[in-house]
């Protein structure tokens, strides 16, 4: 079956170019930072820049892994930045945040897997801004569970980490990743910290059936996961996998449905969401329950 490469209606978005987006731009570029809204090429990139919103890619703007979906560039890294999170803590007070998300490329060719940096920038921003909260949306780590911790012990508010895909294709679309690793990463993590708030993300248009995306659901949800993220797939470029899906928006809204009916705490589904897209309102929604 071809799917057609015009963007559905729903799928279209204004092109970003307004005063509060540019001067961000600016500020970035500036503190020599970069951000996946740039790398990966997401499609709320105009509408999150003008909340001054954004969410910071941290070790680089080149990946150790080749993921069959992902816009950013791989190869092999060179060197470690150790002032990156001076920088980016300075970047956050400047923009005033209240909610700082920090992702990274895949660092493979590190040890630690690049955890090092993870946890100074969250203690960097918490000494510019004790008050900004930060989600840290992490790779794997290879299952280097001392990693994990380290990330951990710095205290993120939001521990995030992307399942991605359903089980059957997960080697597909993640060649270097594990289904089953991932989702250990997440019962590690409330087993070393009970009341961390954590979270992942689904794509869907991939080739997974309803049932397979439910499955999904049950086994995020029996490693404690509390925040969900469901999106659609948008390929790159002609070298990334097909499209095999447009998901419409009444379709994400049955699966936001199924999603809270499991137990998620928050469930952001969309066809222009995206792991940290309204991440500040998800992690509110779990503080709300426990008041």
């Amino acid at each position: 079956m071809v799917i057609q490469r015009r963007l559905p209606v729903w799928m279209k978005v204004p092109m970003p170019g307004g005063p509060v987006y540019t001067d961000l731009k600016k500020k970035l570029k500036s503190a020599k930072l970069h951000t996946v809204c740039e790398e990966a090429m997401c499609p709320n990139i105009g509408d999150c820049w003008e909340r001054k919103t954004a969410t910071f890619m941290i070790l680089g703007d080149i990946c150790t892994r080749a993921c069959s979906y992902c816009a950013v560039s791989t190869g092999m890294p060179t060197g470690l930045d150790l002032d990156e999170p001076n920088r980016l803590a300075e970047t956050v007070e400047k923009l005033g945040l209240k909610y700082a998300v920090i992702t990274s490329v895949n660092r493979d060719d590190l040890p630690d897997g690049g955890s090092f940096i993870f946890s100074q920038c969250i203690k960097k921003i918490r000494i510019k801004l004790p008050n900004c909260k930060v989600e840290v949306l992490i790779p794997d780590f290879c299952g280097n569970w001392d990693s994990l911790k380290r990330v951990i012990d710095a205290k993120p508010d939001t521990l995030n980490h992307n399942i991605e895909t359903v089980e059957r294709i997960f080697h597909r679309i993640r060649a270097k990743g594990d289904y089953k690793l991932s989702l250990e990463l997440l019962e590690r993590t409330k087993k070393l910290s009970p009341q961390m708030v954590t979270k992942s993300g689904i794509m869907v248009g991939l080739g997974e059936t309803l049932d397979e995306i439910t499955q999904t659901m049950k086994n995020l949800r029996s490693v404690g996961c509390n925040l969900l993220t469901i999106g659609q797939y948008l390929r790159p470029s002609k070298k990334h996998i097909a499209l095999a899906k447009w998901y419409t928006p009444v379709e994400f809204q049955e699966l936001s449905e199924i999603a809270l009916d499991l137990g998620f705490d928050n469930v952001a589904s969309g066809p222009l969401v995206r792991s940290s897209y309204h991440a500040d309102e998800q992690h509110e929604s779990v503080l709300t329950k426990v008041k």
